[in-house]
């Protein structure tokens, strides 16, 4: 029974049982339609049996030849652009029933022993009911759980993988382990061979993917969708491995569904976005929304000529002309991702061009670029990748040397000026400035694209393609170049690095703020002491957004791994919750951005920036491609820096002053006196709040500078029980005291001057004579 969750309260729950099967490739192929704002079509998964149940079939070349002979006269057409789709779906008793699908509506025959009758017809697909029965099968029967909501799902069916021309190299290996399912290993262990090919095959594997995907199907499965999930199950099958590992699933969205917003663009045209929806894709297309289910994807997306389908694919898609008045666009992704991380855009975007600039562009987007020489040897430094086998960019010279990755740039026909004035200009210098301080694009290529008025962020980062807010366009270029350089660090940061609990987001949006400023210092081309400065008065803007937040929010949304020790960790099934997932004031705390910024910042100026960001990019060598925990991080930043471990900094206690706790964590000194300037600039502070300043972070036992910023505070409000403090400073830090004096003195209160000549007095005979004779001319 699936549990009921609140949806504006409670956790976003990952259903899915990615343990058992996981899926390795998404084959999508939709129909977008304004008229009755639905995506429909079909997605074909192909799965690996997972963890849990992974089964070993030995290598050998008995194939059963005659059996695989045989399904070769059930062959698919050849893959086509036209929307007429014949598909030949086989019962389990070897009857086939032909459905026709196709933009009309057909009827269909019904298939007495069919599981379930198709009397439902949907926008011309002759289908199984939205919702099925499942018989009780007392456990014996294995139950597929893909994370699903706000769809309707037509039918399920298995795919005869085993039809495709050509797929015989992909059985020669396989010795079938049963009697009476050859065919069903047979068709397994294709798939098996499919998602396994090496890296340097991958154009073979997608084109096959292809093929695979259009093949007939071969016996529709049960399925019932919930709240949160849809689960199949095929009778008579009690293992994962067993299980067919390529199955098609017809369906289409709900206008109200939370994946996709339709809208109208700022120029009054209709279009559809994912705009980042707290339950990621899962009402766009049946999925595994845990981080752990990396997969590659393809998609075939037809609209009506006019519109532009923008997505996250490593190709700069072409429309290909099916009929009059329809365009198909195709894309596709090689490095394998979260489901998550799909985006797609349609709208009638306009492409923005200059072609002087665009010529100069293309040229710098050719050069090569020397590096500093701590990037240099990371850079070269040939080191075997840690991710599962894909066609690696950090592995391609080429790519390596490519300091500016080629971009487009799209927005609605009115903001194509504004977007040409500033933002056409602005993403080559980020793409450079984020390439210099971190090396290698983990993506070969970037759209930006302007999205409607109701985008509820300023910027939105995803494989190959960034969204970013009107808002960002108007008022010169430092808002609108600051959001890039953040979207553009989470190609790094959230994408080709991603994290392994989801609660633990700091990692993606926390190290996203911290580089925007280093990106952004490089692409303004900024001497040393004008970043010192900008990031000096950023820092004191977030300080004080961050203290805000903390002060008006629930303590338990300010915690930046909410799961502490269980961070990380999944059921046997390989289901999981995102804690507070689905709170609806959480999409707009800033608290993981600017906590995680501060961490990182701490570390930063703790280390040293140039020894950081070498860490930095070390950390990238090694993880990209891969999932990570905060410890992942933390551990290798003090290995390879162990004299910070020598100080006292452990992951543990990172743990504790910061990512588990709620509220601002204990700060280092320069936060400190950057929190004691702030506080210097208020009118009055009552005698409570300082008393409580001083208790919270002990001041009398930090460095110098943070206690001559605390004097002053003592001073400027009269704080009796600190004068104390102030006479202890001008006694034992005569080096930073002379300005106290002063301050003492201006103030024109009579136990302050009083306190100024005890302490002169006291100290006089000790001070330097120059010193002194500056103080002796304050006081007297």
């Amino acid at each position: 029974m699936e549990t009921q969750l609140d949806p504006m309260k409670d956790d976003l729950p990952l259903m899915a049982n990615t343990s058992y099967m996981l899926v390795k490739h998404y084959v999508l192929d939709l129909d977008v339609d304004f008229k009755s704002k639905v995506i429909e079509g079909s997605i074909v998964l192909f799965f690996e049996t997972g963890s849990q149940y992974r089964k070993t079939i030995s290598a050998g070349k008995e194939c059963c030849q005659s059996q695989f002979d045989e399904t070769c006269k059930m062959r698919a057409s050849e893959p086509c652009h036209i929307p007429m789709i014949n598909v030949s779906t086989c019962s389990s008793k070897t009857e086939c029933n032909d459905f026709a699908v196709s933009g009309k509506e057909e009827e269909a025959t019904s298939d007495e022993n069919s599981n379930h009758s198709n009397n439902e017809q949907a926008s011309g697909i002759s289908s199984s009911k939205d919702c099925c029965d499942i018989e009780d099968h007392g456990n014996k029967d294995f139950l597929l759980v893909l994370d699903c909501c706000d769809l309707s799902v037509l039918k399920v069916e298995e795919v005869n993988v085993a039809a495709v021309s050509g797929i015989e190299k992909f059985t020669r290996s396989a010795k079938l382990t049963g009697v009476s399912k050859e065919l069903e290993n047979l068709r397994n262990q294709i798939v098996h061979e499919l998602v396994t090919l090496p890296a340097d095959r991958w154009k073979e594997q997608l084109y096959y993917f292809t093929h695979c995907s259009q093949a007939p199907g071969c016996g529709e499965l049960l399925f019932s969708t919930g709240t949160w999930s849809l689960e199949i199950r095929k009778s008579g099958i009690q293992s994962p491995a067993d299980f067919p590992h390529a199955i098609r699933i017809w369906y289409k969205t709900k206008p109200e569904g939370r994946s996709v917003t339709w809208t109208t663009d700022q120029s009054g045209r209709p279009c559809v976005y994912t705009m980042g929806s707290p339950i990621n894709n899962r009402a766009l297309f049946p999925c595994q929304e845990p981080p752990i289910a990396l997969s590659t994807w393809q998609a075939s997306v037809r609209t009506a000529a006019g519109f532009v389908v923008l997505m996250s694919g490593e190709n700069s898609a072409e429309p290909v002309q099916l009929q009059e008045g329809v365009l198909s666009w195709y894309y596709y992704v090689s490095m394998p991702m979260p489901a998550s991380t799909f985006t797609i855009a349609v709208g009638c975007w306009q492409e923005v061009k200059q072609q002087s600039f665009k010529q100069k562009a293309a040229i710098g987007t050719n050069t090569e670029v020397s590096l500093p020489s701590s990037q240099t040897d990371l850079r070269w430094h040939e080191e075997i990748c840690g991710h599962v086998e894909y066609p690696c960019r950090f592995q391609n010279p080429a790519a390596r040397l490519q300091a500016i990755i080629p971009y487009r740039v799209f927005a609605p026909l009115c903001l194509m000026e504004s977007c040409e004035e500033y933002l056409l200009q602005l993403v080559p210098q980020c793409l450079s400035a984020a390439y210099a301080t971190l090396g290698t694009h983990p993506f070969s290529r970037l759209d930006v694209l302007i999205v409607p008025s109701n985008f509820s962020s300023l910027g939105m980062a995803s494989p190959h393609i960034i969204f970013l807010s009107q808002s960002v366009l108007p008022g010169g270029s430092h808002l609108c170049g600051t959001r890039l350089c953040h979207e553009i660090a989470h190609a790094w940061f959230g994408l080709a690095i991603g994290a392994r609990d989801w609660t633990e987001e700091w990692i993606s949006e926390g190290f996203a703020t911290f580089l925007e400023d280093i990106f952004w210092a490089r692409a303004q081309q900024l001497s040393r002491d004008e970043i010192k400065g900008q990031q000096e008065l950023k820092a004191l803007l977030r300080w004080r957004r961050l203290r805000d937040e903390v002060q008006n929010s629930e303590e338990e949304l300010q915690v930046l791994r909410p799961k502490k020790e269980s961070t990380g960790e999944v059921s046997e099934s390989g289901a999981s919750v995102v804690k507070y997932g689905l709170k609806a004031e959480k999409i707009f705390m800033q608290v993981h951005y600017l906590k995680g910024y501060f961490l990182l910042r701490s570390l930063a100026r703790k280390i040293g920036e140039v020894s950081y960001l070498a860490s930095l990019r070390k950390f990238v060598v090694k993880f990209h491609g891969q999932l990570v925990l905060s410890q992942d991080f933390l551990s290798m930043l003090l290995e390879d820096i162990p004299k910070q471990k020598q100080s006292g900094l452990t992951v543990e206690s990172i743990f504790q002053n910061w990512l588990d706790t709620s509220g601002i964590p204990k700060l280092l000194p320069d936060q400190l006196v950057l929190l004691l300037e702030f506080l210097l600039e208020e009118k009055t502070l009552c005698p409570r709040i300082l008393q409580c300043l001083e208790r919270t972070y002990q001041l009398r036992e930090q460095d110098a500078e943070v206690r001559h910023r605390w004097c002053e505070l003592v001073i400027k409000h009269k704080y009796e029980p600190g004068y104390g403090d102030i006479e202890r400073f001008l006694r034992e830090d005569q080096a930073m005291g002379v300005y106290l004096y002063g301050e003492l003195m201006v103030n024109e209160d009579a136990k302050q001057q009083e306190l100024a000549r005890k302490c002169f007095a006291a100290a006089q005979e000790h001070m330097d004579a120059s010193s002194a004779k500056v103080v002796a001319e304050m006081l007297f």
